[in-house]
């Protein structure tokens, strides 16, 4: 029995902290008036109309441009990390080529002696 709490306890912890879902109710219309799939999203979006349905598209090309924005910057920041890793190899490269030298030179004098 002691075992239960700790498998429960190890599958919250496993869990998504977040989740994002984007909902499409089946009442009518997205913009067509508050409850009928549009929800109350403002007195134009109450309403209904053509009003309505112009809200929802521009509240949805609203967010269809933030979510390309962020995937912009975050193809941005993975380029760059992976610059600066490239770079750190490179780094770390040749200073494990200098050690190298600094070995065989060490190995040298050994055998000069």
């Amino acid at each position: 029995m002691a075992s239960l709490p700790r498998v429960s306890a190890l599958m919250r912890a496993s869990a998504p902290l977040v989740r994002q879902v984007r909902m499409s109710s089946s009442g009518g219309e997205p913009g067509s008036g508050a409850g009928q799939g549009g929800g109350t999203g403002g007195s134009i979006r109450d309403a209904g109309g053509a009003f309505g349905k112009m809200e929802f598209a521009h509240e949805e090309q609203y967010f269809r441009k933030m979510q390309e924005e962020q995937l912009r910057k975050l193809k941005k920041h993975l380029h760059e990390e992976v610059s600066h890793h490239e770079a750190e190899i490179a780094r770390h490269q040749e200073a494990i080529d200098r050690h190298r030298n600094r070995i065989s030179s060490l190995e040298k004098q050994k055998e000069q002696k």
